[in-house]
């Protein structure tokens, strides 16, 4: 709480100084106006008062001064709009560049509180149940229930560095792809399989279409469906089912997840790619979470030219479609 309040300070502090900056160039800006425009005046006086009453060319040399002090004032007022305008474009340029710094700041400080959380929980497991199991004589089924759940714990470690490694190497255009002719259908079904072990009382409802193929990298797309999968099961409640549809259209493979959940709010569902980025506050929200699933995701169906959307589901919850080209 404490770090969420010295962000908000820090940026109503600048925000405070950009826009008094602002205004003291905006103000600078009409002052040079006022200023030349007052010597154009004071100078076509002195030209005023320098002819003679009785020049027979009185009538011209005062047309001349006066289309002189017009095409002056029409290059003063053309030069400051432009000025003016080309320093709003940047002044807006800098604030947003500003603002969106200043939000990805406080989204990695969320990321490095939420990998500390999502880090702390399984090494403390992990070392309790070894711990338990060096100090105390168990029977084998205890020691089997204990070993289940201590490599359960490092596949969630090992399933967190991987996300970390693969989103930077999205990121850096290094990844290196395996790019194949794949039955989509069967990745789904052994997806699909595999979460129902390890959530045994999750309801899954399912309409998948069989012998559906793709051109695709087969560990990006595992890790796209389990990704969504798990985003489903966090934010809904056990009770709820999720349903998983696979079907083919005329020019494309489409993919949905729908669940029961919390929902996403409008102003938030593309928000939900972002780096880094979690609905609410890491001192707040009680789900775990790195801000990297979702981001995968969306890095991942760009990789495959695909694209993602997320809608509200009729009842409740959300419902995220995937629409694979087909090439």
């Amino acid at each position: 709480m404490k770090m969420r309040w010295f962000n908000i300070s820090k940026l109503k502090f600048v925000n405070f100084i950009y826009w008094v900056f602002l205004t003291y160039m905006i103000a600078a800006f009409i002052w040079w106006y006022v200023s030349l425009e007052k010597q154009n005046s004071e100078i076509a006086t002195v030209k005023f008062q320098s002819i003679r009453t009785d020049d027979p060319a009185l009538y011209e040399k005062v047309k001349t001064i006066e289309a002189f002090e017009l095409r002056k004032t029409k290059q003063y007022l053309g030069e400051g709009i432009t000025f003016l305008f080309l320093f709003l474009l940047g002044a807006i340029y800098v604030y947003r560049s500003l603002l969106k710094q200043l939000r990805y700041s406080n989204q990695q400080q969320n990321f490095m509180m939420a990998v500390t959380h999502e880090l702390k929980t399984p090494i403390a497991i992990t070392q309790l149940n070894i711990e338990t199991l060096l100090k105390r004589e168990l029977d084998p089924a205890q020691k089997k229930m204990l070993i289940e759940n201590t490599l359960k714990e490092t596949h969630r470690l090992d399933a967190l560095c991987n996300n970390i490694l693969l989103a930077s190497q999205l990121d850096m255009g290094q990844y290196e792809s395996n790019m194949q002719v794949i039955d989509l259908s069967d990745i789904v079904q052994k997806i699909l399989h595999s979460f129902q072990e390890r959530f045994e009382h999750r309801i899954l409802i399912t309409t998948i279409a069989p012998a559906v193929y793709l051109q695709a990298e087969p560990l990006l797309i595992q890790l796209l469906l389990n990704n969504l999968l798990d985003n489903a099961h966090k934010y809904s409640n056990i009770t709820s089912p999720i349903t998983i549809l696979l079907s083919t259209q005329e020019n494309q493979i489409q993919l949905m997840i729908k669940d029961e959940g919390v929902g996403i709010p409008m102003d938030e569902r593309t928000k939900v790619f972002e780096k880094f980025y979690r609905i609410g506050d890491e001192s707040t929200r009680t789900t775990k979470g790195t801000g990297l699933g979702l981001y995968l995701c969306k890095k991942i169906c760009e990789f495959h030219h695909a694209t993602i959307t997320v809608d509200a589901n009729a009842t409740n919850g959300s419902i995220f479609t995937i629409n694979f080209p087909i090439r």
